[in-house]
């Protein structure tokens, strides 16, 4: 039970880099496009927090657990951005704030990726007949368009396809290795998965308040920002429920 569950966590790792694919059809993002695009992002992000990781951290019925893993998801990303907000950085190419922006996306969402490995692992040992697949599929699924979030921020960027596929995939690195405690120690990781959910769910809300939303303000103003991340919150409502 353990390779067949880390082989699906491989595989809904690499799905994440599918999400750089339209990357390859856009060479030069406007000024006024980067800033939609972050709100897209932000409302893909959004959308994954809510449907994904507080819906299910809900119907588990640990709202305390859920709670403090939201309290301290948000302190982490204020900490991380207050660490790198001080320091000259440079990343994929990158420099300066879009350096430390690129850096936070990845960062949370590589943190969110945790849970879902935990989930993966879960099914796997549960013993129903086909649910780990079945976790794995829809993971998978949804990983495509993440992958989009965190690469159509970079490339408006300027970061090529190649780097953002590798961060992309890089970012859901931690499903496959969260399998193997998952399965190994289920009854545990069944316990702890509140908490994981919540943390990554509070930074990754955190992230999109505190800095996608704000940059794409000052780029388009209230309703450019408005509709981009109404637009992203709905395409991955879509993408979850019908593909």
């Amino acid at each position: 039970m353990l390779w067949p569950a880390f082989w699906a966590g491989v595989a809904t790792m690499l799905a994440t880099g599918l999400g750089a694919l339209p990357v390859l059809f856009v060479r030069r993002v406007p000024e006024r496009l980067l800033g939609v695009g972050y709100s897209i992002a932000g409302g893909m992000m959004v959308a994954v927090s809510f449907l994904d990781l507080i819906g299910p951290g809900l119907k588990k019925g640990d709202t305390p657990a859920l709670s403090i893993g939201l309290l301290v998801g948000a302190l982490f990303f204020w900490g991380a951005d207050r660490f790198l907000e001080v320091r000259d950085l440079a990343f994929a190419g990158l420099s300066g704030a879009g350096a430390r922006k690129a850096l936070l996306i990845l960062a949370t969402m590589f943190v969110h990726s945790f849970p879902e490995g935990v989930a993966v692992g879960v099914g796997y040992a549960s013993g129903e007949t086909g649910l780990g697949w079945f976790i794995a599929l829809a993971i998978a699924i949804h990983n495509i368009p993440e992958g989009m979030a965190i690469s159509l921020p970079m490339s408006a960027s300027g970061v090529g396809f190649w780097r953002c596929f590798g961060f992309s995939v890089l970012s859901s690195l931690p499903q496959p290795i969260a399998v193997i405690p998952a399965v190994l120690t289920v009854e545990r990781s069944r316990q702890l998965l509140p908490y994981g959910l919540g943390f990554a769910a509070g930074a990754m809300v955190y992230l999109v308040l505190a800095e996608l939303l704000p940059e794409t303000y000052e780029r388009t103003g209230k309703h450019g920002t408005a509709w981009g991340f109404t637009l992203g919150f709905v395409a991955m409502l879509l993408a979850q429920n019908l593909l």
